[in-house]
C-alpha cells in the first residue's frame, strides 16, 4: 500500500511540474508574442515620421539579413536600406504606413513568424501588399532576419 501511495505522490509532483512548465512557456511565449507586435509599432511609428533609419533598427544589422520584394532577394542590412531609400526618397513617396497582422505564430522560443498585410496612404496614390517575416531573438532582443515583402 505505502508503494502504491508514493508512486501517486511522485506521478503528483510530475503532473504539477508538467502544469507549471506549460503555463511558464505559454507565458513566455505570450510575453515574446507583446514584444513582437510592440516592434512592428516602432516600425509603423519610425516609417511614418519619414525615419528609415529607425524603421531599419527592427532588422538584423547583419550582411545576412534577406529582403525579397518586387525586385528579388537583397542581402545585407545596409543594402536594404539602400534600396529603401532609392525607392522611398521622400515623405510623399513613404506616405503613411499600417499594418494588418493576420499571425503571430511561434516556432520555438528563438524564432517567431508573422503574416500580415501591409498599407501605405499616399497623396501620390495608396500601394498595399502582403508580408511574411521571419524573426530570431538574438541577444536577449527580436529582430527582423528575413522579410518577404509583395
Amino acid at each position: 500500500m505505502f508503494y502504491i501511495a508514493s508512486k501517486m505522490f511522485y506521478m503528483k509532483k510530475i503532473l504539477l511540474f508538467m502544469v507549471l512548465f506549460v503555463t511558464a512557456a505559454a507565458s513566455a511565449q505570450k510575453a515574446d508574442e507583446t514584444k513582437i507586435r510592440q516592434l512592428l509599432a516602432a516600425q509603423t511609428e519610425a516609417w511614418n515620421r519619414g525615419d528609415l533609419e529607425s524603421f531599419m533598427q527592427t532588422y538584423w544589422k547583419s550582411d545576412s539579413l534577406m529582403f525579397i520584394g518586387k525586385t528579388g532577394v537583397t542581402r545585407g542590412w545596409q543594402q536594404t536600406l539602400e534600396n529603401y531609400k532609392k525607392g522611398y526618397p521622400d515623405t510623399a513617396a513613404m506616405g503613411q504606413l499600417s499594418f494588418d497582422i493576420i499571425t503571430v505564430k511561434s516556432l520555438s522560443p528563438e524564432y517567431f513568424f508573422v503574416v500580415g498585410k501591409w498599407m501605405l496612404k499616399r497623396s501620390i496614390g495608396d500601394i498595399s501588399g502582403h508580408y511574411n517575416l521571419l524573426l530570431r531573438k538574438i541577444k536577449g532582443r527580436w529582430v527582423i532576419i528575413a522579410d518577404h515583402s509583395s
